[in-house]
């Protein structure tokens, strides 16, 4: 590592035995020194990026990310005088990775900010490409339901995952699991629809031999299942009430007993919960306890639906086509992924996989139109003139590559360009300089 301030020196030889990925940025946001863990991950061993802009070389942005209406932690950091904290989607040699990143400023003898040093962690559980086997997405509104699961995994707080049905609530409490320190443990799940209160009890805690007619063995409950490990209660709103007082007594005080057992058994296991009900509202009307909503909503995670993140269909279009495709290699029209981005999704994910698992079969040359997908999906909206790719805030938060490829294959004016994003032609004139465009 090498910097000419040598108020720095004991820092950087420190942070050469870190074993994540660390570098060290002056108040220019230039790169002043790289740790090796930096340079194996997201540099190379001849170029560690030492003099260029951290905004460059991690976005390809040619302003700092708050001048693109991205979160600059830096500019936090600067006006706090403290960390500060952000998940970003940086490039690095193997492609666009989320990267949970932390800043914090050093200060000098007379408090002013010397530099900064700047961690990077990989979200290994998520992927802003298409992917098999991870959670997918890249806009602002999946973005921010990750930045909250990386903060919750590592702790012990109980989860609640909020949203509607089909936002892929279970991927979501695994990726808490597989990033907490239980991920060695097991991850257990348990539907709460359509349990009776004595199946909800028997499954949950499990029982003793003759404790009921049927009950010729012992059998062991999903508590002692999950033991060292995570347990996933799914449709946390269809608890029945008499059951909801034992499940508080089993989370407020870690025991349980089995169904025709005295026995006192300890739990071991970490809490996420899921539903797509108001909790809230459950609870102002007497269908949910007040006391068991406030133990396991200690972290609300919103899942967003897919309306809400329509820049990510693309993306999650490629990725149920090649997880389902067996091999034959199946793509879509422009006109089609129209469609796609212009329904509303009342089924979000799993209605999305649903309509391409149907088109794929009617494409017989491995190319899904319009013609193969259900009549009417997204008509109205595809063919308006003013019709959008995305809505809401999450129109901010388009990727650099994203926006350079359609500002330079759009066939209208900027005008229209603006319309088309939902943004006023100075927010994109602002966008597209930052490109060098």
């Amino acid at each position: 590592m090498d910097t000419d301030a040598p108020e720095l020196h004991p820092l950087l030889s420190f942070l050469e035995h870190e074993t994540e990925p660390m570098i060290v940025l002056d108040p220019d946001y230039r790169i002043l020194a790289a740790n090796t863990a930096y340079r194996r991950q997201f540099g190379s061993a001849d170029r560690a990026h030492l003099g260029e802009k951290c905004y460059r070389v991690s976005h390809g942005y040619a302003v700092p990310c708050d001048q693109v209406g991205e979160h600059c932690p830096m500019k936090r950091a600067a006006e706090s005088l403290g960390p500060d904290r952000v998940l970003h989607i940086h490039h690095t040699p193997r492609g666009p990775e989320h990267v949970d990143v932390e800043l914090r400023p050093i200060l000098d003898r007379r408090g002013g900010i010397l530099a900064y040093v700047e961690r990077l962690s990989t979200v290994r559980s998520a992927t802003p490409r298409a992917s098999g086997d991870r959670l997918v997405g890249r806009s602002a509104a999946f973005n921010a339901a990750l930045e909250a699961l990386q903060r919750v995994a590592p702790s012990t707080l109980p989860v609640l995952l909020l949203g509607e049905s089909g936002t892929g609530k279970e991927l979501f409490a695994r990726a808490v699991h597989e990033a907490s320190p239980r991920a060695q443990g097991p991850f257990v799940v348990v539907d709460c629809s359509g349990l009776t209160e004595t199946l909800f009890e028997s499954e949950l805690f499990g029982y003793e031999k003759g404790a009921f007619t049927g009950a010729t063995t012992r059998k062991q409950g999903l508590v002692e299942t999950a033991a060292g490990g995570t347990l996933f209660l799914d449709e946390m709103g269809d608890v029945p009430l008499a059951m909801q007082v034992k499940l508080l007594r089993l989370i407020e005080t870690g025991t349980f007993r089995r169904v025709g057992s005295v026995e006192t058994r300890q739990a071991d296991f970490r809490l996420v919960a899921a539903t797509h009900k108001p909790l809230a509202q459950m609870v102002a009307e007497g269908r949910f306890r007040q006391d068991l909503y406030y133990r396991i909503s200690a972290f609300p995670i919103h899942l967003p639906a897919l309306r809400e993140r329509r820049e990510d269909i693309p993306l999650l279009a490629e990725t149920f086509l090649r997880r389902g495709g067996g091999g034959r290699p199946v793509q879509l029209t422009p006109q089609a992924l129209q469609r796609l981005q212009a329904h509303d999704w009342p089924g979000n994910l799993r209605e999305l996989r649903n309509v391409l698992d149907r088109a794929r079969l009617l494409a017989d040359d491995g190319v899904i139109r319009p013609e193969h997908l259900p009549a009417g999906l997204g008509e109205a909206r595809a063919f308006a003139p003013d019709a959008r790719v995305a809505t809401g805030p999450v129109t901010a938060r388009w990727q650099p590559a994203e926006l350079r490829r359609l500002a330079t294959t759009f066939p209208g004016t900027r005008r229209e360009l603006a319309a088309h994003l939902g943004w006023s032609e100075r927010t994109l004139y602002r966008r597209l300089k930052a490109l060098g465009l």
